[in-house]
């Protein structure tokens, strides 16, 4: 076997255990918060799917690196789940964003989904950086659940939003979130101080995923009336067009990023290129 392909394959085999390794991590996590995972909605392979998602786009780091990621978008899932298909009125719905945001500004938890959150935070404030970072975590979490709220309405109403305004409500999907997390807790010295910068180009990646998990969950969405972009009188034609110009500006951005901080950039296009791969097959979309 050429050197070349000997690496390339040990490479591979390498990110696979670094998955496998993440992966034990979130099923310890899913027992400890037993009724917000059950294993029809959490099994093995959305966690598998999980884990191969952060150790594909970060292959560098170790398990203990990529913790906070992973839990991150679990706890994000399990909030995903709360209100499409648990929370029945919009009172419901805002009352779970007031306790979130309130466990994110230090208070107490009181359930299980907020119990989880404010171990995030615990985890985070271990980093010393988070004091100064923690009102921009707060806000992309804020982002993340008025966009849940906004679509849980549309929903309820079945309202028809032009694909602009579903795009701009994209934080409801959390990727965002789960990136900003994970730079707090990991990423390089020019990364933290320019997060906010960031969060823009990982708006850009959070729109394509968005669009990429509602084209793979289409059928599955439609059938358990959860909002799906393509039924929502938008063609496949301009969802593709759409996704290949978001692709395109985030090639940009990205590019620029590499420049000052080239494992966030990498990160970032490793992202996109794992989703799409991997969706393409599987069908199993990681946000939206």
């Amino acid at each position: 076997m050429p050197d070349d392909e000997l690496a390339k394959a040990y490479e591979l085999g390498r990110t696979c255990a670094l998955a496998a390794e993440c992966h034990r991590d979130l099923r310890r996590c899913a027992q400890m918060y037993g009724a917000l995972f059950p294993p029809a909605a959490f099994g093995g392979e959305y966690l598998s799917a999980l884990t191969l998602s952060t150790a594909f786009s970060a292959p560098w780091a170790g398990a203990d690196r990529l913790k906070v990621a992973n839990r991150t978008a679990l706890w994000v899932s399990a909030v995903d789940r709360l209100v499409d298909h648990t929370v029945t009125t919009r009172e419901q719905v805002n009352r779970l964003t007031r306790e979130c945001l309130s466990v994110a500004d230090g208070a107490v938890p009181r359930s299980a989904v907020t119990r989880f959150l404010a171990d995030l935070r615990d985890e985070l404030a271990t980093v010393k950086e988070f004091p100064g970072l923690q009102g921009l975590w707060r806000d992309q979490l804020a982002r993340m659940l008025v966009g849940m709220a906004t679509a849980w309405v549309w929903r309820d109403t079945r309202a028809e939003p032009t694909l602009a305004r579903f795009l701009d409500n994209a934080d409801c999907c959390g990727s965002s979130f789960v990136d900003v997390s994970h730079w707090i807790y990991t990423a390089d010295t020019w990364a933290k101080a320019h997060l906010d910068e960031l969060r823009g180009v990982s708006a850009i990646v959070q729109r394509y995923l968005l669009l990429l998990g509602d084209v793979a969950s289409y059928r599955r969405d439609v059938s358990w009336g959860d909002l799906n972009v393509l039924a929502l009188g938008v063609s496949r034609a301009e969802v593709a067009e759409e996704m290949e110009r978001l692709a395109g500006e985030a090639d940009a951005v990205i590019e620029r990023v590499r420049e000052n901080s080239p494992r966030t950039a990498a990160y970032l296009r490793r992202q996109l290129g794992f989703s799409s791969g991997f969706t393409g097959i599987s069908g199993l979309g990681l946000y939206g």
